[in-house]
């Protein structure tokens, strides 16, 4: 575990100095915007998405260089759909990870704006990604628009908005969440796997049925810790979900009941992993990290 902390911590050093070198400007009136755009995109966060994209690459043998500019471009996503989601207009948090949410720290037209600029470069990162070839970067752009689109996870967060106060059953919640948090967890590893230019049709349906459950894991174990600590993982207040009367896996399942789904997914996400071998190693363990969190 220490050599995988160590793994986590190196894939989190790369990203971070990645994303920071791609987020800066000469232009005096833009850099407010560019501050609330690195205050988002470089404050905090375990950076799950990026190294699923780097332990994708891996497993295919890719160089993992090749990577980077996806890792990059689906944590833009990621927080750009985090900026808009504490939003006024959508659940008004003034925290995130225990610091002030962007449009608290900036203003909400702001937060707004730098939302929507790290949507745009997410797609300008990929098509300047000129270690790939053109067929594997037009692919990346529509997986990563798919993923990110009314199909994917705006899809979801607008049924989730939808559902509030609602009594959804458990294939209604997994249905939103495989749209709200699945579709990105699904395009970061097959992203990965696309970056190494040596994946095929096979080897990418496995990596889809791979990701499909660590994505639902991590929703069951957000939900999981959000009822079990004091602040949960997006740093709200304790039960945030609950409170906004939102449908959660334990409410549906009871903790018992949604930490036996978490562990079943996670069984079922390694398995996937069998035609990869000891390749596949790094995403074993983050399948198991993502279950056994406790942030």
């Amino acid at each position: 575990m220490n050599d995988f902390s160590h793994y986590l911590a190196t894939c989190q050093e790369r990203i971070n100095a990645h994303l920071n070198q791609h987020v800066q400007t000469s232009e005096p009136r833009l850099e407010r915007l560019f501050s609330a755009i690195r205050y988002s995109v470089t404050h905090g966060g375990k950076r799950i998405r990026p190294m699923l994209v780097y332990a994708s690459c891996e497993a295919l043998r890719g160089p993992v260089e090749r990577a980077d500019i996806a890792a990059a471009s689906v944590e833009a996503i990621h927080a750009y759909s985090l900026i808009h989601d504490d939003l006024p207009a959508m659940d008004d948090d003034d925290l995130r990870r225990g610091h002030p949410t962007c449009h608290i720290a900036y203003d909400e037209a702001t937060a707004i704006l730098a939302g929507d600029a790290l949507q745009a470069l997410a797609f300008q990162w990929l098509t300047q990604a000129n270690a790939l070839q053109p067929d594997t970067r037009l692919h990346m752009i529509d997986l990563l628009a798919r993923a990110a689109g009314p199909t994917g996870m705006v899809g979801g967060q607008a049924i989730d908005l939808g559902a509030v106060g609602e009594k959804l059953d458990l294939a209604t919640l997994e249905n939103m969440h495989r749209h709200k948090t699945g579709a990105l967890i699904r395009a970061s590893v097959q992203l990965g796997a696309l970056a190494s230019e040596q994946v095929t049709d096979e080897q990418l349906t496995a990596l889809g049925d791979y990701a499909d459950c660590i994505g639902l894991a991590f929703q069951v174990q957000d939900d999981i810790i959000d009822i079990e600590s004091e602040t949960s993982v997006l740093g709200k207040q304790q039960g945030a979900d609950v409170a906004r009367d939102k449908p959660t896996y334990p409410a549906l399942l009871g903790l018992d009941g949604a930490r036996t789904l978490a562990d079943s997914l996670r069984r079922q996400a390694i398995e996937a992993l069998q035609p990869f071998g000891d390749d596949a190693l790094r995403l074993r363990q983050l399948a198991d990290f993502i279950v056994q969190r406790q942030f």
